[in-house]
Order: C-alpha cells, then sequence, then structure tokens
C-alpha cells in the first residue's frame, strides 16, 4: 500500500540538497526514505496496521463451505493432472470403471451408472471407442440400441488410471493420519449422503 506520506515529496518546499533534511534525526521515520538501512528490518514496525490486517485471515476462511470449496479445487487439479498424465480425464475413468464393476450396458444405463450426463456421454463413448479402448456392438435384444464393453486396451487403461487416482488421494490428504483420512471419509460421506437425499427429495438430478 502506498504511504500517505509519499505524495509530499514532489511538492516539499525544502530543496532535496538542503543537509538539513538528510540528516535530521527527527526525519528518522520518514517513509520515503528507503535507502535508510534499518527500516526494512526495524521490529518496531511490527504494529503497522495495514500489514497486520493483511496477515489476519479474512472472517469467511473459517467457513466450512469455504474450506470444502478450496479443497474441493485442489483434489480436482491433483486427479486432472493424475488422469492426464496418463491420456485420459475424469469421465473415461468413470465410464471404464462403471463397465468393470456391472458389466457391458447400454448407454442409458451407463448414464445411470457412472452420474455422466447424456450430453457427455455420447462424446465420452466416442473419444473411447476411437482410441479402441470400449468397442459397440447391436443389442440382441434391441436393434436401436448399442451394447458398450471394454476392449484388453480399455482395461490396462482402467488400471493406470486408477493407479494415479491412488496416489493422487494420498498426495491429497497428505498432512492426515491414516486415522483422520477414515474419520474424513466418513464425515464427508455423511454430508453427501445428507445433501443427495434432499436434493433427491426436491427432484434435482443427482450430479
Amino acid at each position: 500500500m502506498e504511504s500517505p506520506h509519499a505524495s509530499r515529496h514532489p511538492h516539499d518546499p525544502v530543496p532535496p540538497h538542503d543537509p538539513s533534511r538528510s540528516h535530521d534525526p527527527s526525519r528518522s521515520h520518514d517513509p520515503g526514505r528507503s535507502h535508510d538501512p534499518g527500516r526494512s528490518h526495524d521490529p518496531g514496525r511490527s504494529h503497522d496496521p495495514g500489514r497486520s490486517h493483511e496477515e489476519t485471515p479474512a472472517s469467511w476462511e473459517g467457513l466450512p463451505s469455504w474450506l470444502l470449496a478450496q479443497t474441493a479445487h485442489h483434489a480436482g487439479r491433483l486427479v486432472a493432472e493424475g488422469f492426464s498424465s496418463v491420456g485420459g480425464r475424469g469421465y473415461h475413468y468413470r465410464l471404464l470403471a462403471a463397465l468393470e464393476q456391472y458389466g457391458p450396458a447400454s448407454q442409458a444405463a451407463l448414464g445411470r451408472r457412472s452420474g455422466i450426463h447424456v450430453s457427455d456421454m455420447v462424446a465420452t463413448i466416442n473419444e473411447l471407442a476411437e482410441r479402441e479402448l470400449v468397442e459397440r456392438a447391436p443389442d440382441p435384444s434391441d436393434r436401436r440400441r448399442n451394447i458398450i464393453s471394454p476392449t484388453t486396451a480399455g482395461k490396462r487403461q482402467l488400471r493406470r488410471l486408477e493407479e494415479q487416482l491412488a496416489e493422487r488421494q494420498d498426495e491429497l490428504l497428505a498432512p492426515l493420519s491414516a486415522e483422520e483420512r477414515e474419520q474424513l471419509t466418513g464425515l464427508l460421506s455423511k454430508l453427501l449422503d445428507h445433501h443427495n437425499r434432499l436434493a433427491g427429495a426436491r427432484g434435482e438430478p443427482r450430479r
């Protein structure tokens, strides 16, 4: 923050070469004297109200909503970086993991199981199919729709994504002990279940 005394210098009636200005001990507090070697180390400046104000955390930074949002930002960044390092992204992992857990399925069933919206599901399947990580085949019971299945390459890619996901969980939770991690996961699960139930009661789609 600019010093309130800084504007005095261009209009100071005392000539800049006046020796009384540069050597007057009473002017040692002048913030314009940047050449004073003792200024940057003066312990007496710790009472500066402007500086103490900046060092005090903002009132909202202790709110659970703020802490959750900020931590979620770091979590998303870490996971995205991990997936990207092996040529994947979040939707790829969710779709491949859903196929492994529940087996081959239609596009509609995959959307429900993975939580991927239909508008994103088509693009995700196309991306994985182009890389031969999944394959589409007509549904014997309904030739109008396709059944999506993982390929051998898709299963290998899922293993790589899972390895990255595990590493990023450790990185995210690095300061916590095993017991603290378990407690945090339990509390977050309880909180998320509560709000999912409320959203379901209001008819909101689950994300």
